[in-house]
């Protein structure tokens, strides 16, 4: 066997999957209402599970080629597309609570592991909103001339005791990545606890003074000087002097707020509570009735937790069909690009 034939013979086989799903907004589910912004989320993983017939976890990033919207000539709005942030922080924060949400399970199987279900999977709400509405509200794929019904995909719960260990003294909840801890009860009726705040308020914070100097360090200009190392290059001018207090007094705080910097109250990380709220703006087009070909194109990327949220702007005076074109990337990871979260 030749060199070329070894290396082709050891790639990974790419099994068939499906490179576009197609979801309709009209003629196989509700149409985007008249002068109304509507939001709508997407799974990946649940909707590449439904077109294969195969199971992806929720727990991998996507890689997206891009997205196309076709809309009619007389619509006028916008497209906004977003994602879960694309931030260490996404990540640690997934991470950090898959493996809580996975300790929690595995304590309680224990001693009962044949019950574990074979489709177990750590499946979050992107937001408060997403999960205000549910993953019933998902967008399903459709096919040319039919649509997909959805199989079970819950939310993952997780129960936390707030009180002595005896029955009645826990609390269960559903997950969501970003925005604040306890947005209120869900379409399920349960509330939930936010990703990046858990993980925020796990952490410790950065020193409120870094470097935190003593007081000594300023005095080389004295009589007696305390820091004599710097006051030995003292040429009778106070160059050594003002550069220190310059080095004292600016840029000794982190370029970021965080609580504890005598500014902010609480915990300051992107994607939480307080900073850069929600998800992360992916890209946005305008459409318009001279928009070509009534074709809009959103760019590619990548797709934490494959989760993602279209907000359509229907400006019209009249409800308005909209079909989305989502193409995947070719890759080994049962036909698709991806990767898992725990390497994202």
């Amino acid at each position: 066997m030749d060199m070329a034939k070894r290396k082709y013979s050891k790639m990974k086989k790419i099994e068939p999957s499906v490179q576009t799903l197609t979801f309709l907004l009209g003629s196989a589910g509700p149409a985007v209402p008249a002068n109304t912004t509507s939001n709508y989320y997407l799974d990946i993983s649940q909707v590449a599970s439904l077109v294969n017939r195969r199971f992806y976890r929720q727990g991998i990033n996507w890689a997206v080629a891009g997205i196309k919207f076709l809309t009619s000539d007389r619509m006028e709005g916008s497209i906004v597309v977003s994602k879960l942030p694309n931030t260490w922080i996404m990540s640690n924060a997934w991470e950090k609570g898959f493996r809580a949400w996975q300790k929690m399970n595995n304590e309680a199987l224990a001693e009962t592991p044949s019950i574990k279900p074979r489709f177990l999977d750590f499946k979050i709400y992107a937001d408060g909103l997403h999960h205000d509405v549910g993953f019933g509200a998902n967008l399903l794929p459709t096919s040319y001339s039919g649509s997909y019904t959805a199989g079970e995909w819950d939310s993952s719960k997780v129960v936390i005791p707030f009180g002595p260990a005896s029955p009645g003294n826990s609390a269960e909840n559903e997950f969501i990545a970003v925005g604040a801890s306890f947005p209120g009860a869900g379409a399920s009726g349960l509330n939930a606890v936010s990703l990046i705040e858990g993980y925020a308020a796990s952490r410790g914070l950065p020193n409120q003074l870094d470097p935190n100097t003593p007081g000594d360090a300023d005095d080389a200009d004295g009589s007696t000087p305390e820091n004599w190392l710097s006051a030995m290059f003292n040429e009778g001018v106070d160059q050594t002097s003002e550069v220190l207090e310059n080095m004292i007094n600016e840029g000794h705080r982190a370029p970021y707020p965080f609580e504890g910097d005598n500014v902010s109250l609480d915990t300051m990380y992107p994607g939480g509570a307080n900073q850069g709220t929600g998800m992360q703006i992916h890209d946005a087009e305008f459409i318009s009735p001279t928009t070509v070909g009534g074709v809009s194109r959103i760019k590619g990327g990548n797709f934490p937790c494959g989760l993602m949220n279209i907000q359509i702007e229907n400006a019209t005076d009249f409800a308005q069909d909209v079909t989305i074109l989502l193409d995947l990337v070719p890759g080994s990871h049962r036909g698709y690009l991806c990767e898992p979260m725990t390497e994202m």
